[in-house]
């Protein structure tokens, strides 16, 4: 049985990836989770800081899980693209990545104590995906510097064709850069492997 505290984390990174982290507010969290009016400050006594924290570590947490699935680099890529590319069609392109987001919108001038744990959980957030692929690559021969690289490389190309395609409403820029990449990496596992 999920608690009411852990469908607010999820209904926050849900809400965050479709329309960013400022327009979400923790009464529009309360509705989509369905969690008791007052619990918000109850579970979240950081308040809105904490809970955007805790959808960052969530979505952090749901894709690390995924890429750790894969076996090998190539399976990683299509994981990443493959999701993201349903998830937009299901979200008629509403669903970004909630890291980006908060990543994003969390560099207000006027409150640097509320933006610095956001930007370094999105920080986290990316250097433990990039560890992620950075190992399938290491494990697919590619040598562990270049394999840093790529994994920078890859993660960086695969959030830029996100927002390419949310703002084309087309999954075209997902299709071309998963196929680039899989060049890339194919090339990369071949040299690694002779």
């Amino acid at each position: 049985m999920v608690s009411p505290r852990e469908r607010m984390v999820v209904s926050a990174a849900l809400l965050i990836r479709e329309r960013g982290a400022h327009p979400t507010a923790i009464a529009d969290v309360l509705a989509h989770s369905g969690a008791p009016r007052g619990s918000a400050y109850h579970y979240f006594p950081g308040g809105r800081t904490q809970l955007l924290c805790e959808a960052v570590d969530y979505a952090a947490q749901f894709m690390a899980d995924r890429l750790e699935r894969a076996t090998s680099a190539v399976e990683v890529l299509d994981e990443l693209f493959d999701f993201y590319r349903d998830e937009l069609q299901r979200t008629e392109f509403r669903a970004g990545c909630p890291v980006v987001a908060v990543a994003v919108e969390a560099g207000d001038p006027d409150k640097p104590e509320q933006a610095r744990p956001l930007i370094e959980r999105a920080a986290a957030a990316f250097e433990r995906w990039q560890q992620i692929i950075a190992r399938r690559l290491a494990g697919d021969g590619v040598a562990e510097p270049d394999a840093a690289a790529l994994a920078t490389l890859v993660l960086s190309s695969f959030e830029g064709a996100i927002v390419v395609a949310r703002a084309s409403r087309d999954v075209t820029p997902l299709d071309r850069v998963q196929d680039q990449l899989r060049s890339v990496i194919d090339a990369k596992t071949r040299k690694g492997s002779r």
